[in-house]
């Protein structure tokens, strides 16, 4: 049709079809060389509209670049021109032609971000019901479609930017088109459809990528994605809340964290994950007792769930009761090594263990505990936070007269309510310096024993040392030691004398020494003054035992020997309390009964020797007990330093035994041996020591002369041993048919050490070491040493040899019945032994009765 009007009359829009039909059949050059004869007939008020057709020729024939150079260069143009056509085409073609063409352009080559604004800038411009029949030429003759433009760009920059990832980009020119659409086109299915589609793909892609954002990441990356993925209006935002929230809660924001969750639990109240992110938001916030509650909803909501996937998670979790259980099990087995009552330093009241509980039950750190525990139990946890709670400060002083005491406290309600005197004022200030080391609980055995009822009594002391040693801390007040204090000072104070403080300053693993004032012993800061090496030195060196014994002391670091010399060097106001003040130091098991005097120290004395078979506490020289005549009247005896052999070794020992081979059989050798190592244990029974000894009974007595004005000097004639002398205040009876005995009560001496060579089995033995060479090789090539193994011969000789040193001789008289008592004598009798003039006559191994 074209070519006819061609051929009839040229025109200017039939070398444009003709320019479009050989473009078609692709011939570019042809078909701009055909549109530029148009400008040959054409008006000049067509030369605009002319040179815009051949930019989109050019556009069209693959020189796209240049084609929107050249639409660009023509709306500058028309910006510069200033008659009626300039002014024409600067509001219009930037609008309604130049504009949208240049943006279709762009919407063509994929620069989508180009081309909303141009149409955005068009679609302001000319109102929507005003034709552009320029517009529709361009249409008629490149097939352009100008319809909807403004959609169609949004919608390919939104597949674009998603597609890069930049999906919050997108989301907000999807809510754009949402916004800003007519209705007939966003009410279209096709629109409709996609907005749809491309909501729920950036909702999904948001969540997602809000879900990988590193919780420990400061910056909020997650929160964009969850806050654009919220602004699309998903159908069920809950899960975002929630999300929210967690990114919140994951960056310490417990406030927002809180209020996300919360807006998820009104959006939807029985989604139980809201009430999960409500629970993690109040714990973070400290908001305890109300994250228990949050989480026991969580819980309730899982167990009403519909869906039986849901209601499966429940076994995920345990219930608050569960924990609390398990806490209530751990504070009762921590208050039963705690003191039965203790002083509150915030209060000052007298506290049982059921106040105390009641007290750590409203306590922000029991709720904690509780919010802390979803999904199990645990106990190491709950076993620390509890023990710090119930912490407590042991008080340890010297007392000075009229001391508070469980009455008066409990009458005034407070230790603060007390009357102001120096010994209320004293109790204060320890309760005051608890306070300040940061502890709930003070203990003082001023106020803390209730004394009128023996059951408290008795279990408080003899559950003292175990008090002491399990205590967060001892406070020791030196009464007297005035500020500033100077070395010297701690050892020289009445705190040192006392019988009770040997226990306060042993069993503690933390202990701080405060002058009058309160003030630190020495100036001393530091966290432990049982770490302070100048404080132990002073105490090491006063009381003569390691400085590491002191700071770490354990009942089986020393012997029972030095035990009771550190008790020696201590006094009691009250009798029994010289025992009873070392039932912790020994393990005891005795239980106290005030009114029994004496007997207390023979009742704890009785125990050592038949609990431990230790027979040292038989060792002393001065007044015999009434509970027992081997045991002492006063502990102070154990000061003395009794006979210690030194052990015979080496080349004595081969000495001994070389004569002994020479003068005793091996029978007799053994028949001595059998006899000393077939004696039992000693043990006490009705208050008689049943003591297994070596007798060595007395031929004759005689008095030498007087020693003191009440004390004799005895002679005694002894076989086997000659004469012995000795001391004592009691009247002897010389001319009496009354037997007299020596008693080597030292059977594990004679015996010699438990560990060292292994016996040869052989009982007929007689081979002091095995032959054979130093070493051999085991089947895997390890080199296997020979322990010499000694004989029965042997070992029996080496008994023999310590059987002949010196030693502590106890003196006994025969009673009537048989039994015998003790003769107490004024020094240590000491006998110097058989040496290797032994024989088996004059070894008589026997356990005497003694009263």
């Amino acid at each position: 049709m074209y070519i006819k009007s061609l051929e009839i009359q040229p025109s200017s829009i039939g070398y444009i079809a003709m320019a479009v039909i050989l473009l078609g059949q692709g011939d570019r050059e042809g078909a701009l060389r055909t549109f530029d004869l148009a400008f040959h007939d054409c008006e000049v008020q067509d030369n605009r509209f002319l040179l815009l057709l051949k930019s989109i020729l050019v556009f069209e024939s693959g020189n796209q670049e240049d084609a929107i150079i050249r639409v660009e260069h023509l709306a500058t143009r028309a910006n510069n021109d200033h008659d009626d056509e300039a002014a024409y085409l600067h509001t219009q073609a930037r609008s309604s032609r130049d504009a949208v063409v240049l943006g279709a352009m762009y919407m063509k080559k994929g620069k989508y971000g180009h081309a909303i604004p141009l149409i955005e800038r068009a679609k302001n411009l000319v109102p929507k019901d005003i034709r552009c029949p320029h517009l529709e030429m361009i249409s008629l003759l490149f097939g352009w479609n100008f319809s909807g433009m403004d959609i169609i760009a949004q919608q390919r920059l939104c597949e674009t930017l998603y597609a890069e990832e930049r999906t919050t980009e997108a989301v907000e020119i999807l809510l754009n088109i949402i916004r800003t659409s007519d209705e007939d086109v966003r009410g279209s299915k096709e629109t409709s459809d996609w907005i749809a589609d491309f909501t729920k793909k950036c909702a999904t892609r948001l969540e997602d990528v809000g879900d990988e954002v590193p919780r420990s990441v400061e910056h909020d990356n997650g929160l964009p994605q969850y806050s654009t993925a919220l602004s699309l209006g998903p159908p069920s935002p809950a899960g975002l809340l929630i999300k929210w929230s967690r990114d919140r809660a994951g960056k310490g924001l417990w406030e927002d964290a809180l209020q996300y969750a919360n807006d998820a639990v009104k959006v939807d109240p029985s989604y139980h994950w809201g009430y999960g992110a409500k629970h993690v938001a109040l714990h973070g916030a400290k908001r305890y007792e109300e994250a228990v509650d949050a989480f026991k909803t969580m819980l309730h909501a899982i167990e009403q769930s519909k869906d039986s996937a849901i209601r499966q998670l429940r076994k995920d979790y345990i219930s608050p009761s569960e924990t609390i259980a398990a806490i209530e099990r751990i504070v009762r087995e921590i208050l039963k090594n705690c003191p039965l009552v203790v002083i509150n330093v915030t209060t000052g009241c007298l506290c049982d263990g059921p106040a105390r509980t009641r007290i750590f039950k409203a306590d922000q750190s029991f709720f904690e505990l509780v919010s802390s525990m979803t999904r199990e139990v645990d106990s190491k946890r709950i076993q620390r936070v509890v023990a710090s709670f119930f912490g407590y400060v042991m008080f340890s002083h010297a007392w000075q007269g009229n001391e508070p005491l469980f009455q008066d406290v409990n009458a005034v309600e407070s230790v603060w309510n007390l009357p102001d005197t120096p010994l209320n004022q004293k109790l204060r200030s320890f309760c005051e310096e608890t306070r300040r080391l940061g502890h709930n609980w003070a203990w003082s055995d001023t106020c803390c024993i209730d004394k009128s009822t023996s059951s408290i009594l008795n279990q408080s002391l003899t559950s003292m040392y175990k008090w002491y040693a399990d205590s967060a801390a001892t406070l020791v007040f030196l009464a007297g030691i005035v500020h500033p204090t100077k070395p010297g000072d701690l050892t020289r104070s009445l705190w040192m004398t006392r019988t009770w403080t040997l226990q306060e300053l042993l069993a503690p693993k933390v202990v701080f020494f405060y002058d009058s004032e309160w003030q630190p012993y020495l100036s001393d800061t530091g966290r432990n003054h049982k770490e302070s090496p100048v404080i132990m030195q002073e105490l090491a060196d006063a009381i003569n035992i390691p400085r590491g014994t002191i700071g770490t002391f354990s009942p089986d670091d020393l012997g029972v020997r030095e035990k009771l010399r550190l008790a020696s060097m201590r006094n009691a106001t009250v009798e029994e309390d010289v025992a009873y003040s070392l039932i912790g130091i020994f393990r005891s098991d005795i239980r106290p009964h005030y009114g029994e005097g004496a007997d207390a120290l023979g009742h704890l004395l009785e125990e050592i020797v038949t609990r431990s078979g230790e027979v040292t506490v038989l060792a002393w020289s001065g007044k015999s007990s009434s509970y027992n005549s081997c045991l002492p009247a006063s502990i102070s005896i154990y000061n003395q330093t009794p006979l210690n052999p030194p052990p015979i070794e080496g080349e004595e020992m081969e000495t001994c035994i070389t004569e002994l081979r020479g003068k005793l059989s091996k029978e007799e050798a053994l028949r001595i041996y059998k006899r000393v190592n077939s004696l039992p244990a000693p043990r006490f029974a009705a208050r008689r020591l049943h003591l297994p000894c070596i007798v060595f009974p007395v031929r004759g007595l005689s008095i030498q002369g007087l020693h003191k004005s009440s004390e004799k000097l005895y002679l005694a004639e002894v076989p086997g041993l000659g004469n012995v002398e000795f001391i004592t205040a009691d009247d002897l009876p010389l001319h009496k048919r009354q037997k007299f005995v020596f008693a080597h009560p030292w059977i594990s001496h004679i015996r010699g050490p438990s560990s060292g060579p292994a016996w040869a089995d052989d009982p007929e033995s007689d081979t002091d070491f095995d032959s054979g060479s130093d070493s051999d090789a085991g089947s895997d090539g390890v080199v296997l040493l020979h322990t010499p193994q000694v004989g029965r011969h042997a070992k029996a000789l080496q008994m023999i040899a310590r059987l002949g040193q010196p030693f502590n001789a106890l003196l006994l008289v025969q009673q009537p019945n048989r039994e015998y008592k003790r003769v107490a004598a004024e020094n240590e009798i000491i006998i110097p032994g058989l040496g290797t003039n032994i024989t088996s006559k004059n070894v008589r191994a026997q356990v005497l009765e003694i009263l």
